[in-house]
């Protein structure tokens, strides 16, 4: 089963949802804005990507944090709270199937995924 999370409106939460869609690929879509985000997954993820590539520091939500929040994001512990107060802290979209896990869209990548 394929979970790609992200939020609706996201053009790059589009795209990899469409490319599933025409490639006829089951996946079940997880808004974390309005569903939230727990502890347990941002573990998971954690434990298959860095925080580095999971913490989107290009968006407005990273421009937007203050210096102390900025440097939160450098411990898992509390960068995970973080994404949890701030989803939109997040690379979107992030798409898990079994133990891979995909932060953000290119069809390259999402290639694997074809049965």
């Amino acid at each position: 089963m394929i979970t790609i999370y992200g939020i609706p409106n996201c053009s790059t939460v589009k795209k990899a949802r469409l490319w599933l869609n025409e490639q006829q690929l089951d996946s079940t879509f997880h808004d974390f804005k309005k569903q939230g985000i727990d502890t347990v997954t941002l573990s998971r993820w954690l434990r298959h990507t860095s925080l580095a590539t999971l913490i989107n520091r290009k968006g407005t939500t990273w421009r937007a944090l203050s210096d102390e929040d900025k440097l939160r994001a450098d411990s898992p512990d509390s960068a995970i709270a973080l994404m949890m107060e701030k989803p939109s802290l997040i690379k979107r979209p992030v798409l898990e199937q079994g133990s891979q896990l995909l932060v953000g869209f290119s069809e390259d990548s999402y290639q694997a995924l074809k049965p």
